[in-house]
């Protein structure tokens, strides 16, 4: 497979990772970029533009990254803090008074941003026509009882952190999720993501679905846990209905779903638009701006969740929205932190070595936080650091 981009100097170990990505763990397309202290060091693409096409990857593709959008969700509340607009302990119905409903009204911002709401299921799933209106979202999770008190515990909420950070901004702001993040982020930044894709960016963007690890992958783990399966396969657990929260699942394809807004699973992008904003909240970035100040990246990095999961079975930790360093999602160094997309797409910052990373992929396995493929880069990372 020809590998086309470019490296600097002692970053050669990403290039021969990146390779073999395609050579042993059956990647048909995908990109990664590395910025350090703001300058872009790795950037790389292979492979076919479309998971089932023979249209080759070209610079600027994206693809959705799903939950990597969790990240920049995040970080837009948290801009809002950092702008005197959101205050991080005041009780979620302070600016969405709805929400107070069924038991939450002494849920907090943090709380919320942390995975600790209490509210990863609907107790009845929202169509992906739906889930893609923001008003019927937010109004499912408003009025959706807490299977947890609010903040005694945590639980990934695959899917309806899209209506509570959707929602919160925008009782904020007035403005829509995607309208903002445009705004505010994206385009200060000089990053190629987009959460609502537009008519002008639809060609870019390539077919994604699901690929099997191949039968020899070199010896890396490819297959999840028993007991991670099995909650997976249990139609009654929090694994499952959090995941399911949208029913039937939506078709990442379909230009409609794309053109939505979900927070949580729907964002598009390319590798170098997701480094280069996590790049944006630990420094200067070249030819964009500084989003974060240091404390705000220190709050966002500041573990606010940790241990057992309870919709993801295994142990997780997370900041103010962004999962950090861990056995579940083993970034660059105990300081990083970032998120990935179910069966592939991670991004991350590690402000110690001045490290932004970011990789896109067409096709997705079955890994939720820590894919091989992304791993073997983060690893080549490390070592071309040492």
């Amino acid at each position: 497979m020809d590998v086309n981009g470019t490296v600097a100097e002692g970053f050669e170990p990403v290039r021969e990772a990146f390779a073999a990505n395609f050579a042993l763990l059956g990647e048909r397309g995908a990109a990664v970029a590395v910025y350090r202290d703001g300058h872009r060091v790795v950037d790389l693409w292979a492979g076919t533009k479309d998971v089932d096409g023979d249209t080759p990857w070209a610079p600027g593709t994206a693809q959705i990254v799903r939950s990597a959008t969790k990240g920049v969700a995040a970080a837009a509340l948290l801009l809002l803090h950092q702008r005197g607009e959101l205050d991080l302990d005041a009780p979620v119905g302070t600016y969405w008074p709805e929400y107070k409903a069924a038991g939450k009204e002494h849920t907090r911002v943090r709380d919320l941003l942390a995975h600790r709401a209490g509210v990863p299921v609907l107790d009845r799933p929202l169509t992906p026509a739906e889930a893609a209106d923001p008003d019927l979202g937010a109004a499912a999770v408003a009025a959706q009882a807490p299977v947890w008190e609010p903040g005694t515990d945590h639980g990934y909420h695959a899917q309806t952190y899209s209506w509570l950070t959707g929602e919160l901004l925008r009782r904020i702001t007035g403005r829509p999720v995607g309208a903002w993040i445009a705004d505010e982020i994206a385009g200060p930044v000089g990053a190629d993501l987009w959460l609502g894709l537009p008519d002008s960016a639809r060609a870019r963007v390539g077919r994604v679905g699901p690929v099997d690890p191949p039968e020899n992958a070199g010896g890396l783990k490819t297959r999840p846990k028993r007991a991670v399966a099995e909650a997976y396969a249990d139609p009654d657990s929090l694994t499952r209905r959090a995941f399911a929260a949208i029913t039937p699942l939506p078709d990442e394809n379909d230009p409609a779903y794309r053109a939505a807004a979900l927070p949580a699973s729907n964002g598009i992008a390319t590798a170098d638009g997701l480094a280069r904003f996590y790049a944006s909240l630990i420094g200067e970035v070249e030819g964009g701006s500084r989003l974060f100040t240091p404390r705000t990246m220190e709050l966002a990095r500041t573990e606010r969740s940790a241990g057992p999961d309870r919709v993801l079975v295994v142990g997780t930790r997370f900041g103010l929205g962004p999962m950090l360093h861990g056995a579940a999602s083993p970034l660059l160094s105990p300081g990083s932190f970032g998120h990935p997309g179910r069966g592939g797409a991670l991004a991350f910052a590690d402000p110690e070595t001045g490290i932004a990373f970011g990789y896109v992929t067409n096709g997705f396995r079955q890994s939720v936080t820590a894919d091989p493929r992304a791993q073997a880069l983060v690893r080549a990372v490390r070592t071309a650091l040492a």
